[in-house]
């Protein structure tokens, strides 16, 4: 009976204390290791111990059952099948870790460089599908089976996948130029040549997906963004000219006219979120028009989106302003001559 309760009751305790120790390094040692990850300039630490939570418990039960696993069992066959279903599961877990790191520094390397390498999910996709593949093929090594034909398979039977999946890959092969070629950025404002128009929100392995002002998602297969014509308002820098047109009376004062407007100019970029504060406004007039003299004012706007409350706030300070100063913007005139035909006058 004593024999017995060693034979199980040990292997159990083994479980359990491995177990145990994995929830005490898990809560205490990684709570000390995040406290000092903290302290630290370098986000590297952060993902590395990110990737690794969680993880640590299941080692310490790999741990804990291969040594008690022996204990129990005796038969070499099957005790050989569990060690390897234990050894599996231990590369595998180590793969998933070493590719969530992986994953956590191309997206790290993309905030820091995100002129460089735009940060897009299919990165971090290629990233974490290319760590798994080298996993899985050490996974079936150590298993036992030889991955040299399974290479060559691949590689004879790739031509045949390359056919079937034409679209797939023409997507995919697309979106990395899309990338590569850093002219449309996820956070960009672009407006396609077939009319829709938004933020880039991301770039996957298949398609991009942008974000319209109506908070709708349009999204786009690589391949047909590729091959449109794209215009990005955020290129080559994200600040950009707003013109306003405007016209006043040909009765007008035109030298005061143009003081007032760059007043009321200035005083909103500076004060209206959005606007360049330090960009100088200008007045250019350009027509005599059939009932005002027609003029374009030019301001600054930090990004696309800003130019919408930046002409709102000018339309009505000038408008007031005007109002103010007795300077009239004209209505439509049009004078009319009528022919009397019969006494030969108009």
């Amino acid at each position: 009976m004593k024999a017995l309760i060693i034979k199980y009751i040990v292997p159990i305790i083994i479980v359990c204390g491995s177990v145990v120790l994995g929830l005490i390094c898990q809560i205490i040692i990684f709570g000390w290791l995040k406290s000092l990850a903290k302290k630290t300039r370098w986000r590297g630490d952060e993902v590395i111990i990110h990737s690794l939570q969680g993880w640590i418990i299941l080692w310490f039960l790999i741990a804990g059952l291969s040594v008690a696993l022996p204990r129990i069992i005796t038969e070499a066959q099957v005790l050989f099948i569990i060690n390897k279903i234990l050894f599996v599961a231990a590369i595998f877990s180590i793969t998933a870790v070493i590719a969530n790191i992986a994953v956590g520094f191309v997206d790290m390397s993309s905030t820091a460089i995100k002129e460089a390498i735009p940060r897009t999910t299919i990165l971090t996709n290629i990233t974490r599908v290319f760590i798994l593949l080298i996993g899985i093929l050490i996974i079936l090594h150590s298993l036992g089976i030889s991955i040299a034909p399974i290479l060559a398979g691949l590689g004879i039977g790739g031509l045949a996948v390359a056919l079937a999946l034409q679209d797939t890959l023409s997507n995919l092969f697309a979106g990395l130029q899309i990338i590569i070629s850093k002219q449309v950025r996820p956070g960009d404002y672009v407006k396609l040549a077939t009319g829709e128009d938004g933020y880039v929100e991301d770039v996957t392995w298949r398609n991009t997906t942008i974000r319209e002002f109506s908070n709708n998602l349009i999204i786009i297969p690589n391949s047909k963004l590729a091959q449109t014509i794209v215009k990005n308002y955020h290129l080559p820098e994200k600040g950009m000219a707003v013109i306003i047109q405007v016209g006043v009376s040909y009765d007008s004062d035109l030298e005061k006219v143009e003081k007032i407007v760059l007043e009321v100019a200035r005083e909103t970029l500076r004060e209206v979120p959005g606007g360049v504060k330090n960009f100088e406004p200008l007045v250019r007039y350009h027509t005599f028009g059939e009932f005002s003299v027609q003029f374009s004012v030019i301001l600054q706007v930090e990004e696309f989106a800003s130019q919408f409350i930046i002409k709102h706030e000018f339309i009505k300070r000038l408008h007031r302003r005007f109002k103010a100063e007795n300077i009239k913007i004209p209505y439509p005139i049009r004078t009319i001559h009528l022919e009397d035909k019969r006494n030969g006058n108009e």
